[in-house]
């Protein structure tokens, strides 16, 4: 999917200049990310938590289509939160709907590192599509 939502302030991020590491919890992989080949997906902002999954194939929700206008990306950044770019009002209040909030929980759509650390990122059991559909 893709695209912006027209109802809501862009977020403020600094994209990252350097390479860094997004370790996806509970499957334990890491992800090396480089900058210079932002943007991996068009899902989400640029440089994104949801953007560099999708671009790698760890699937996270995001029933919106990463436009901050749901809360299915809820994820919890374990390290590395101070990192990654304020919350917005607009994804505050998403947030508000998402089960399971934490004090480091962010939608992954909205959440840009900056690169100067590695992530752990944890995807919330309840975000996990086990259900798969086969290819139409």
């Amino acid at each position: 999917m893709g695209g912006t939502n027209p109802f809501i302030q862009p977020a403020a991020v600094v994209l990252p200049t350097a390479g860094y590491r997004i370790t996806f919890q509970p499957s334990g992989r890491v992800v090396e990310v480089d900058p210079a080949k932002l943007p991996y997906s068009r899902t989400g902002l640029k440089g994104s938590i949801l953007e560099i999954a999708e671009g790698n194939g760890i699937e996270i929700d995001h029933a919106c289509g990463g436009v901050c206008a749901c809360s299915t990306c809820h994820v919890i950044v374990r390290e590395g939160l101070e990192t990654c770019n304020a919350a917005t009002d607009d994804e505050e209040d998403q947030l508000d709907l998402a089960p399971g909030l934490t004090p480091k929980s962010r939608l992954a759509c909205q959440t840009v590192p900056n690169g100067t650390a590695d992530l752990v990122v944890e995807i919330p059991d309840w975000n996990r599509n086990t259900v798969k559909e086969a290819p139409h």
